[in-house]
């Protein structure tokens, strides 16, 4: 009896981790939720300049650009999962993910420059 070997389908193994990362992310976004839900009863900026200054504040800015990056990973998963569900064509697929990848990296240099910009 001779050794068959099968292909598997392309994107195989990472199922998984991707899983589980996201469930990380989602755990990252709740607990942001939570302190910036705390941080905003305590002291609800009233002004403009109180947003700011609340902005201004180095754990808040670390912690929401966290948010930010577990968030943009979060959809990264979700809509690459949708699109593998759903587009068949592997160009067309490619295409779309390769769009949405842009976007988000987008994004995420985007909220960099609102937190740390002037």
């Amino acid at each position: 009896m001779s050794a068959r070997y099968v292909k598997q389908p392309v994107g195989a193994h990472y199922g998984l981790g991707a899983w589980l990362l996201q469930r990380l992310t989602a755990v990252i976004m709740v607990a942001y939720t939570v302190f910036m839900g705390a941080v905003l009863l305590s002291a609800p900026p009233a002004t403009h300049a109180e947003w700011r200054a609340l902005f201004q504040d180095g754990v808040i800015r670390v912690t929401t650009m966290l948010f930010l990056l577990a968030l943009l990973y979060h959809a990264w998963v979700g809509v690459r999962d949708v699109l593998m569900d759903y587009i068949k064509p592997v160009g067309a697929r490619l295409a779309l993910q390769s769009l949405l990848g842009f976007v988000l990296v987008a994004y995420a240099v985007w909220a960099a420059a609102i937190l740390w910009g002037r």
